[in-house]
This record gives structure tokens, sequence and C-alpha cells, in this order.
């Protein structure tokens, strides 16, 4: 058996593993690739133990590990797993980055805006999870202050605040951040609490304007026509039609509200309920229009 041991010089490392010169005399130089030994005339030389560890080495630079972690995996400090998951944290995190980034630079090209827009937009993409979250969170918070949200209302709150931990479509997370800050839309929220539940027992109004009223906005009937009365007598029973159940569509009928669920939805992935408003607000004409005048008239007096 031969006990001869090849060996070779950095240039026949490079033309072996196709790494230039240079970056193997850096790694050598930095301690990572230690020479086997060296020749009469001073030139380093590997074994094939050492060109293993160059291949190690070029693997870990390639996935963008860094020298410093690179040399705890070859003194056996860390694992190459221990390294590998931290590694994999610091892409994840640039990835989620990237697609933030991604996300603005579509919603610019495509939507355009001011200055003032764009910066604030790139902004609240910025924004860690934990800092969108505290924005609904004090939204919820400040909008529902000093009310008592038992049974439903709590719940409604409640969901208010579901935000998944990545931010999705940005476009969608700068819409709800919009909204959230908009005192007028705070104020109709806290008049929407203080209505309390719908004032006619029985079916719901919303499930009963989308079977009933989506149809006729399709065919175009006219809320305050015969046929528009013969659909509000399936929806609503006539001595149900007072001022107060008015009031109450009045005030819960809002596109915004509408627009913050939808904006929840997509940014938990979820699928986003049919628009209830325009069907709302098509009852609310036929009431009007088929309300006894007295009873119209009472309710402006009280408004």
């Amino acid at each position: 058996m031969s006990d001869h041991v090849e060996l070779y010089t950095i240039g026949e490392l490079a033309r072996r593993t196709g790494l230039p010169v240079r970056t193997i005399r850096f790694w050598s130089d930095s301690g990572i690739l230690p020479p086997t030994g060296r020749t009469a005339g001073g030139y380093r030389l590997y074994d094939e133990a050492a060109a293993a560890r160059l291949e190690l080495v070029r693997m870990l630079r390639d996935l963008g590990i860094g020298l410093a972690a690179v040399q705890d995996v070859l003194s056996r400090q860390v694992t190459v797993a221990e390294v590998a998951r931290v590694h994999l944290r610091a892409v994840d995190a640039e990835i989620r980055a990237l697609r933030m980034r991604r996300a603005v630079l579509s919603v610019i090209a495509e939507q355009g805006g001011t200055t003032e827009e764009t910066l604030m937009m790139h902004e609240l993409a910025r924004l860690s999870a934990a800092q969108r979250q505290q924005i609904v969170d004090e939204f919820v918070e400040g909008t529902f202050a000093g009310l008592d949200l038992d049974g439903d209302a709590g719940i409604v709150a409640e969901w208010m605040r579901e935000l998944p931990d990545e931010p999705g479509r940005v476009d969608a997370w700068v819409e709800l951040a919009g909204l959230t800050t908009d005192a007028a839309f705070r104020r109709r929220l806290r008049e929407i609490a203080l209505a309390g539940p719908q004032p006619a027992p029985g079916r719901d109004l919303r499930a009963a304007a989308l079977e009933h009223v989506r149809p006729a906005l399709a065919d175009q009937v006219a809320p305050e026509s015969a046929e528009g009365l013969r659909i509000l007598d399936r929806i609503v029973d006539g001595p149900q039609r007072g001022p107060e159940l008015l009031a109450w569509l009045e005030t819960v009928a809002d596109a915004r509200v509408e627009r913050y669920w939808e904006l929840i939805a997509t940014l938990n992935g979820r699928e986003t309920a049919p628009p209830a408003v325009p069907a709302l607000q098509w009852l609310i004409a036929a009431l009007r229009a088929h309300s006894r005048p007295a009873e119209v008239s009472g309710r402006r007096e009280g408004t």
C-alpha cells in the first residue's frame, strides 16, 4: 500500500473547484482553509480533506452564510443544521422585505400618487407586524372607548383586530391604515355600536336584502314602484316599518364599514362577503317611499 498523499497547490484547487485563486487564498489567509503543508519554495499545499473542506465552505458561502459562522461550523462550535436554521430565518425576513418592496413598487407603478402618498405607503409597508397590529388595536380601543360591548358587539370589535403576520397586499394595508385614522369613520362605528341590534325581530335584514334586493337591483326595479313594495313586503312586515327601523338602517348601511371588513378579509386571505350596502340603501329608499307620511315626518323631526 502506498503512503503517498496527493497534495494540491492553490492553482490546482482553483482548477478543480472552479473557484478563483484569490478567493481560495483569501479563505486560507482567514484561517478557514489552513494549508496541509508547503513546498520547498513556500507555496501552500492542500490534501483531499482540505479540498472537501473547501467544497463545504463554498456551499455555505453560496447560501449566504457569513465567514464567522462558517468558521464556527468548521471548528465544530455549531452544527450546519444550527447555522441553517438561523440563516433560514434571515432569508425569510429578506424575502418578506422584498415582497413588500415589490408590492409598493407595483402599487406606485399601477396607481401613481403624489410624493407624500408614496412616502406614506413606503413607511407603512416598513412597519413590523407588531407595529401594524398596534395601529389597529389603538383604532379599535379608541373607537369603542367607554361603550359597553357585551355579546355580539364585543365579538365584532375583536374581529376588527384581526391582522396576519404578513401584510399581504400593501395597497389593502395602506387603505386600511387610512380608514383607521379617519375621524369620521370612527364616529360612524361608534354610532353603529350605539345603535345596537336591528329593531325588527325575525330574519336577518342583511341576508334578506341580499336575497330579494340584489335581483331587483339587477332588474333595475325602482324602490318606490309597486314591484318595489312587493319586494319590501317579503323582507319587512308592515307593522315593523317604523322610523326606528329606518334610522337603524341609515346608520348601519355605510360603505366604508363594509370596505373595512373587505380589507380585513383580503389581508387575512379569506373570501370577501358579497356587498350588502347597495341592497340596504335600496331597502332604505323603499321604506321611505312606502312608509306612512306621519312616520317619516316624525322620524325627521326627531333627527
